[in-house]
């Protein structure tokens, strides 16, 4: 025990406080640089989306069947290259085609009795025109004949009348006086018989029109009944001329195939099912989703980003440079959306396509670490 008290009472006497004083200035100088660095370094504090999603930056657009069917024959293979109007797929149109070849025939049909019809109308009305003229020729050359026939029958009465006074006379004949009075009744009575004749013609061209009018509202009733049919089997035509149509699935736009359905030829589809879809051509964007609390004011245009691929690890074939362009300003399905746009002249060995998933890490902001601890402390403290 006295041995070790002094031991301890030499140390003493030799130790001065240097050694204290060393470690004193070492902790305050690893104090000094850590508070420098807590007040001056900058971090930087990413927002990682939930998910996220390469697109084209134009509207996909789906390939529908818009009637059911079986399939008769397919060009949805994954990639191709389209353009719109292309026939994609097509789907049996049997019965309809035989259906409207009837329709076809039975509206040719149609044609010859239209025709003939509307002949027989302008016939009709031809004659009409013809009769009235035939009339008035008709009636002209009575009059005259009437005029003539009534100038011989005054002539010939006034000779009767002569012969009467001169048989009074006695220097005629009592048969030579009947027979003068007796031509004189002739020609008066076939003068009469002219104009009974004049008198008929117009009546009989009323009822010669009068059954040309009856005619002719015959020949328009069936022309009008002709022209119906003929115009519904034209709207019957149109009708499986688009049913037709319709069973052959266009691409909607210029585009790339993608997302096609594995259909083998004769296998039946539904009305509506999605056989692909038809991406436009265009700039590939970045869509991610955030939670609202990860992305509402933390999330803004401008700032910069990186994206990871599933299936490409960043460690071998790196990250996609990007750029916040669009923020939702609403919330849908619980999540924000926000759209980013690849950094143009990237060049990257992830093949960039439409539909790749992955996800985005944002750089929200550069901060101090005791900024950030602050924050933790007082979420710490917020959060009891």
């Amino acid at each position: 025990m006295s041995h070790s008290f002094y031991r301890i009472s030499q140390s003493l006497r030799v130790d001065h406080g240097r050694s204290a004083g060393v470690l004193l200035a070492i902790a305050a100088a690893l104090a000094a640089g850590w508070l420098a660095w807590a007040f001056k370094a900058q971090v930087t504090r990413y927002e990682v989306s939930d998910s996220a999603r390469l697109e084209m930056d134009g509207a996909a657009y789906p390939v529908e069947t818009s009637v059911a069917g079986r399939l008769l024959s397919s060009h949805l293979d994954l990639g191709r290259q389209v353009r719109a109007g292309e026939i994609l797929a097509e789907l049996e149109s049997k019965d309809q085609q035989l259906s409207l070849h009837e329709e076809q025939v039975h509206r040719a049909s149609l044609q010859p009795q239209l025709a003939a019809l509307q002949s027989q109308m302008k016939l009709e009305d031809l004659g009409r025109t013809d009769e009235r003229q035939v009339l008035n020729l008709s009636v002209e050359g009575a009059e005259a004949q009437y005029r003539q026939a009534d100038a011989q029958a005054t002539l010939a009465e006034t000779e009767a009348r002569r012969a009467v006074q001169l048989r009074a006379d006695g220097l005629i004949s009592q048969a030579d006086a009947q027979r003068i009075q007796a031509d004189a009744q002739s020609k008066r009575a076939a003068a009469e018989s002219v104009k009974t004749g004049i008198s008929r013609l117009t009546p009989e061209l009323q009822v010669r029109e009068r059954a040309r009018e009856v005619r002719l509202k015959q020949v328009a009733a069936d022309l009008a009944k002709l022209q119906a049919d003929a115009e519904t089997s034209s709207a019957n035509i149109q009708r499986l001329e688009y049913e037709i149509e319709r069973r052959g699935v266009r691409a909607p736009i210029d585009g790339v195939l993608s997302e096609c359905a594995a259909l083998r030829v004769g296998e039946h589809v539904v009305e509506g099912q999605q056989l692909g879809v038809v991406v436009p051509r265009g700039r590939v964007q970045v869509i991610a989703e955030f939670a609202p609390a990860a992305a509402l004011g933390k999330v803004r245009p401008g700032q910069k980003a990186a994206v990871r691929l599933e299936g490409f690890p960043w460690a071998q074939f790196g990250t996609l440079p990007a750029t916040v362009e669009r923020v939702a300003g609403d919330i849908r399905g619980g999540k924000i959306r926000v759209e980013l746009a690849v950094a143009p002249g990237v060049h990257s060995r992830i093949p960039i396509q439409h539909g790749l998933p992955g996800s985005v890490e944002i750089e929200i902001e550069r901060a101090s670490p005791a900024i950030l601890l602050l924050r933790s402390v007082g979420q710490s403290l917020g959060a009891h």
